[in-house]
């Protein structure tokens, strides 16, 4: 099971949608997060070769929960859940249940299909309580306990 909470530009949001923090600020400032070869995409995100979808993605067919905050507007929550609605286009080839409406849910509204599972919860970046209660529930309903 892989969790995203507030991963923002380079992480679970969109980067080619240039919104909140973008790709060549997230460079500028943690230059050792990435490839120097990221560098090539600073003001350039249209030519990024992929977009974080598909890093998303290729973690099917493991379960996947992306989470944003309300307040995060820099690591821009529509995108982080856009970008979790086009990768479950590959995670319906495992499972049909894996289905995400275009809409964003409501703030504090978790949406749990299948293997899949988000939430924009009230409050700014961090990692809270109510984010840890997710997680421990969607992995109730996705591990399996081995006698």
């Amino acid at each position: 099971m892989v969790i995203s909470n507030n991963s923002g530009c380079g992480g679970a949001a969109l980067s080619r949608r240039r919104f909140g923090e973008k790709v060549a600020r997230i460079n500028t400032s943690f230059p050792h997060w990435f490839s120097t070869s990221f560098k090539a995409y600073n003001d350039r995100e249209s030519e990024l070769p992929f977009d974080q979808h598909t890093l998303l993605a290729t973690i099917a067919p493991r379960s996947l929960y992306v989470a944003s905050a309300t307040e995060d507007q820099w690591a821009d929550p529509r995108g982080e859940y856009l970008s979790l609605v086009h990768a479950a286009e590959v995670y319906r080839l495992f499972h049909p249940a894996n289905v995400l409406p275009l809409h964003s849910p409501r703030p504090d509204q978790p949406v749990l299909n299948g293997s899949l599972g988000y939430h924009l919860r009230t409050g700014p970046h961090d990692i809270t309580l109510f984010d840890w209660n997710r997680y421990m529930d969607f992995a109730d309903t996705r591990l399996k306990r081995v006698p």
